[in-house]
This record gives structure tokens, sequence and C-alpha cells, in this order.
């Protein structure tokens, strides 16, 4: 049955976030990321493949990603001079980016909710995930 305006459950207080609509915002924010990301890599892939349709890969020799696309600048650099390879690899950074997107938001919204021991143990992982990301922890 519904609550009068104005009047919340007992034992929660005004400003407690409703867990419902924490896990509904989590679950669009996933979705929305990982649905980005495989657009931006739909995109680069077929903008890669009608550059480089005709093209026979030579298998004998390897030549490694260019170093423009091994740095974040290089790759938004490349990504926004619409190449296919810069369009890929953005879209890959999109989809790393998501859940740490996610544990971001949800950090935001347990400090909000006041759980100390959440935003410790969430914030220690959001910590794990940067360092790793940043190469600092391997």
């Amino acid at each position: 049955m519904a609550q009068p305006a104005g009047s919340e459950p007992p034992g929660r207080s005004p400003d407690h976030l409703d867990d419902h609509v924490i896990e509904v915002a989590l679950a669009r924010l996933l979705q929305i990321g990982v649905g980005l990301a495989a657009f931006v890599v739909l995109i680069g892939g077929l903008r890669f493949l009608g550059v480089h349709w005709g093209e026979h890969p030579q298998y004998g020799t390897f030549s490694g990603e260019p170093e423009d696309l091994s740095r974040v600048d290089g790759i938004v650099h490349a990504a926004v001079a619409l190449r296919g390879r810069g369009l890929i690899q953005l879209g890959l950074l999109l989809l790393i980016a998501t859940p740490v997107a996610r544990v971001i938001f949800s950090l935001v919204a347990f400090v909000l909710e006041r759980d100390r021991i959440y935003v410790i143990l969430t914030a220690f992982v959001l910590l794990l995930l940067l360092a790793s990301l940043t190469g600092i922890v391997a």
C-alpha cells in the first residue's frame, strides 16, 4: 500500500536512498556503458573494414599497435579523426571505464547513505582498480 506523501516508513530516515532506485540506476549505468562501448567498436570496425577492405594481411611480418594508440590521448585523437582503429580502441576504453564508473557511483551512494563500512570497502576496490589500470599494481 502506498505511503501518504511526506511520510516515511518506520525506521527509515528521510535522507535514506531507496535501494531499488540505486539498483536501477546502477543497472542503467552498466547497460548504457556496455551499449555505448559496443556501438563505438561497431562503428570503428565498419570504418576500419571500409578503409582496409581490399588489403591482404602480411602474416609473415608482425607489426604491433601504433604507438599513438597505446595512450589515451592518442586514442582520443584518432577517434576524433574517425580512424577505425582509434574508434575501436575508444570503445574498449569505454568498456573498461564502465565498471569503474559503477564503483564510483556505488561509492557516492554509500557516502550519501552514510554507510562507513561499504564506503571503506568500495573506496578500497576503487583504489585497486585505479592502481591496476595505471600500472602501479600488476
